[in-house]
């Protein structure tokens, strides 16, 4: 059968990462976006058609563009669901923060590698 074929190659999985722009500029966004993604499937070996969605969080001093955007246009991402949304506020937080999190298929044998890029290193120092 197909399906099981499919899921024996197959697992689905969710993957985390994160990332800080220099500033709250279109140019600064789309190079830690562009450079969030790249790491994404690089480091996970994803074929593009196996990347289904990525929901985006900023933390509320980031409003120039929206990462969503910025992905889309990346690597022939275009069908991928997208969606953005707002970082809770808590203090102290990382400035400039944009975090992402990615259901993926990925080969049934494969870890799963977090990106977490930047000053957003310091979130997880166990996954960088």
């Amino acid at each position: 059968d197909m399906i099981d074929k499919f899921a024996e190659n197959y697992k689905l999985a969710v993957i985390r990462g994160a990332t800080t722009a220099k500033d709250n500029s279109v140019e600064e966004i789309e190079n830690a976006v562009v450079e969030l993604i790249e790491e994404l499937i690089t480091r996970n070996n994803i074929l593009e058609n196996n990347l289904l969605s990525i929901t985006f969080t900023v933390t509320s001093d980031l409003n120039a563009c929206f990462p969503a955007s910025v992905a889309r246009k990346c690597n022939g991402l275009d069908s991928v669901a997208f969606l953005d949304c707002q970082q809770m506020y808590v203090p102290n937080d990382v400035n400039f923060c944009i975090r992402l999190m990615a259901q993926v298929l990925l080969k049934a044998n494969k870890s799963v590698n977090h990106p977490y890029l930047r000053g957003a290193s310091k979130l997880r120092s166990d996954r960088c």
